[in-house]
């Protein structure tokens, strides 16, 4: 191992560390664990995009190419896949030093299958949404293959967005004059 790739115990200690009052806390009062986490935007209709803000900036998003997009905006559909490899990303990380894993370098590619005829309204029986994800992680570790299984388990257990997606939840949408 490099010696200018941290100690994966070191690290380990301070994530146990900075999560044990939490844990303790949600183990004690199981309400203090339930958040509710918002997004917001605006609609730029004039650029038939929206400004999502973030709490590094506003990104616009807009049409896909394949929607009639130029490619110049971020595509929702893409933030979605990025939200995943992100999600997914940190769950890993946070996994794999819990359990004192080292990955010294890493790829995580997403992609997802869509029919752009369901969105655009071409075949009212193509799906809108993707039919599809796949997710790839190629990890430079001295791992054993137990070992990745068993952060494939649970980054794949622990990971929000990809339970979120995998589970499907209820969403209720609501228009509102203002």
């Amino acid at each position: 191992m490099s010696s200018s790739f941290p100690d994966v115990k070191t690290i380990a200690e301070q994530l146990s560390a900075a999560q044990a009052s939490l844990k303790t806390r949600y183990r004690e009062d199981a309400s203090a664990a339930q958040l509710v986490l918002t997004a917001h935007g605006k609609v730029a209709q004039e650029k038939i995009a929206c400004d999502v803000e973030t709490h590094l900036g506003t990104t616009r998003s807009g049409l896909h190419p394949a929607t009639g997009g130029d490619g110049t905006l971020a595509c929702s559909g893409d933030m979605l896949l990025q939200a995943l490899i992100g999600c997914a990303g940190v769950t890993l990380a946070a996994v794999a030093t819990a359990i004192g894993v080292v990955i010294r370098d890493s790829k995580i590619d997403a992609e997802g299958d869509l029919d752009f005829r369901g969105t655009l309204g071409v075949d009212k029986t193509a799906a809108v949404g993707f039919t599809a994800i796949r997710m790839t992680f190629v990890l430079n570790t001295d791992a054993t293959d137990a070992q990745l299984e068993t952060l494939k388990k649970l980054t794949d257990r622990y990971c929000v967005v990809y339970q979120t997606l995998a589970k499907g939840v209820p969403i209720e949408t609501q228009f509102v004059r203002m």
